[in-house]
This record gives structure tokens, sequence and C-alpha cells, in this order.
């Protein structure tokens, strides 16, 4: 009995992002203080936007915007930022 494949399934091509030194640095420091931010298709609402998952220390919490492909890594770096000014006041 020979298997079907699927017709057409729905996929979406991965973005690219060129960082800078800056960035570089503090998406390092929020890696190695078990901070994460990636994207991801928006799966439930309109697979042409990405969105966005926040891991602190194992905890996973979901952007509940959707964002298009021009303005998504905005938005991780925002978050980046975020998390490493809250934890590096001087």
């Amino acid at each position: 009995m020979a298997f079907k494949r699927w017709a057409k399934t729905p996929s979406k091509k991965g973005l690219k992002k060129i960082w800078n030194g800056s960035e570089m640095k503090i998406i390092g420091w929020c890696l190695n203080n078990n901070i994460k931010v990636g994207i991801g298709p928006d799966w439930k609402n309109d697979i042409t936007k990405w969105q966005i998952d926040i891991i602190v220390n194992n905890k996973k919490h979901t952007d509940p915007s959707s964002y298009d492909d021009e303005v998504v890594y905005n938005k991780v770096n925002e978050y980046y930022k975020y998390y490493y000014d809250k934890h590096n006041k001087q």
C-alpha cells in the first residue's frame, strides 16, 4: 500500500538578517543568560506573517501580534534590547 504525499502543504521561506556588532553583543548576553527570542510562521492566523516567541529561563511567551517580513527582525532586536537593558541598568 502506497502513501499519498501532501498535495500542497503550506510553507514559508526563512528570512535573512545581518546583525551588527552592538546587536550581537546584546544577543550574546541574552543567550548566555537564558533569554531567547525567535520567529516562526503564524500558522494559526496568517501564514504570510511571523509570530515571535520569547523564552526566558525555559518559560515560553508568545507575542500576541503578527509581523510582516520587513519589520519582524526589528521587533526581535527590540525584545533583546529590552531584556538586556532591564538586567544591565547603570
